[in-house]
């Protein structure tokens, strides 16, 4: 029997705030990384996404973080400078795990900033000369911060890089080098991946001390996909696409979903298609700016809407509660890409449902993917919007259609706001010769004049 956060060596306001928050015992990977994290030793943790690896490292770095309500603050040198940071890859994880820190370091009176681009520099700047002791941050932005000599990294101790690998897809490995090579005070390092490509085992091995590799295996599981989600997949034509996810979002039982798209035009024109059908959608991507992506990753996690279309970049950054359906409206690129977005439901425990569409040139893409994770679907069925096979896998009442409200009539030619005149007899127009002639006649008479002359 695995033990509870109350059994272990917490302080009283940490152990508060995770019952708070309805944390009581530890997940997997948190029991074998917090015994390590909390003696200060530098881990490598490899779990599955959606396993608890946030709290991981979230609760080490707030036991170790000094407040300025606790007795040690008076001997701090640098007060108010950063004591720990925490790398990310993506604004939106950037934002989630921001959150958590600060829901569970509230009552200690912590500080901590999100820094991330697409934001002004203004507001960051300011707080980080207020004074801040946890910064959480995507590594572009926290250079440019570093470099204009408004963020302070001499005094950090505690360093987090999450989500290495993609850290690595997304070129961030020098500017993650340079951030490491900047915390000269650095006393302890955590790193946390999914996956364990060479890149980021010789990153570790440069700047981690003796690091303990904690790998976690759900029991359950026999792959590399989390056996509690129910994967389903359908080769689908890419006009008939719209008609069947329609026919999904109306499944019984469907709560929270998400939609991936490998495009960002896909993702709105999709977004488009579904609130135009009746459907409570909203689509992040890159093309949004940073504030109509925070307010559509907001609405969807409020409930306001139900149904989120995203490319990839919100494959990491996305931890709401209770997503029951991911659906592939495109077939992802890779194998990891298939795992990251998935991974989205089934979360915490829980069950989820994961569907996704093969078009027909995407069906060696899609065998390289299931033979890489052993799915055993290596040929998906033809499948359309009227398949009863269709509606039976997914619960889909018979009666559903493509849509939820009736379709916009569209006029073929707008009405007239006055009545046509009737028609005019057409005039006989007047003979042009005579001003031609005439005018051919001095041209005739200049070129005269001028042989004479």
């Amino acid at each position: 029997m695995s033990l509870s956060f109350a059994e272990l060596p917490l302080r009283k306001e940490t152990i508060d705030a995770l019952h708070l928050h309805g944390f009581v015992a530890p997940f997997a990977i948190q029991e074998m990384v917090l015994p390590i994290a909390l003696a200060d030793g530098d881990v490598i943790g490899q779990a599955k996404t959606g396993t608890g690896k946030t709290l991981a490292f979230g609760i080490p770095v707030i036991e170790r973080v000094i407040s300025p309500s606790d007795p040690e603050w008076d001997s701090l040198e640098a007060k108010g400078a950063p004591q720990a940071l925490i790398v990310v890859p993506t604004r939106e994880l950037c934002v989630q795990v921001a959150k958590d820190i600060e829901e569970l370091s509230h009552n200690r009176g912590i500080r901590s900033l999100a820094v991330y681009g697409g934001r002004a520099f203004e507001p960051q700047i300011e707080a980080l000369e207020s004074g801040v002791e946890i910064v959480i941050g995507t590594p572009g932005r926290l250079l440019d911060l570093y470099r204009q000599g408004k963020l302070k990294l001499a005094k950090v101790t505690r360093v987090v890089l999450d989500e290495a690998d993609e850290m690595l897809d997304l070129g961030f490995l020098p500017d993650v080098e340079k951030i490491f090579s900047s915390t000269p005070a650095r006393q302890q390092t955590m790193l946390f991946s999914a996956t364990m490509p060479g890149d980021i085992i010789a990153l570790a091995r440069k700047f981690m001390n003796q690091p303990i590799h904690i790998r976690t295996q759900d029991s359950q599981d026999e792959g590399r996909v989390v056996a509690r989600i129910k994967q389903h997949v359908f080769r689908a034509h890419a006009m008939d696409k719209i008609e069947m996810l329609a026919r999904i979002l109306q499944a019984n039982g469907r709560g929270p979903t998400i939609v991936f798209c490998r495009t960002k035009r896909t993702a709105q024109k999709t977004a488009d298609d579904l609130m135009e059908r009746g459907f409570r959608a909203s689509s992040i991507h890159g093309d949004l700016g940073q504030s109509a992506r925070e307010k559509a990753l907001n609405d969807f996690k409020s409930g306001k809407r139900d149904v989120l279309i995203a490319t990839d970049v919100a494959a990491r950054g996305i931890d709401v509660d209770g997503i029951t359906h991911v659906i592939n409206f495109q077939c992802p690129e890779d194998e990891k890409a298939y795992v990251h977005r998935i991974g989205r439901t089934a979360r915490a425990g829980a069950d989820g449902i994961a569907v996704t569409f093969v078009d027909w040139d995407e069906l060696a893409r899609w065998k390289m993917i299931d033979t890489t994770l052993e799915l055993g679907l290596p040929e998906p069925l033809e499948t359309y919007s009227s398949s009863a096979h269709f509606f039976e896998a997914l619960d889909i009442p018979t009666d559903a259609s493509g849509r939820m409200v009736a379709a916009a009539k569209v006029e073929s030619e707008p009405k007239r706001d006055r009545p046509v005149r009737k028609s005019e007899p057409v005039r006989k127009s007047e003979p042009l010769k005579k001003a031609p002639r005439e005018a051919s006649t001095r041209v005739r008479t200049r070129t005269k004049r001028v042989s004479e002359s």
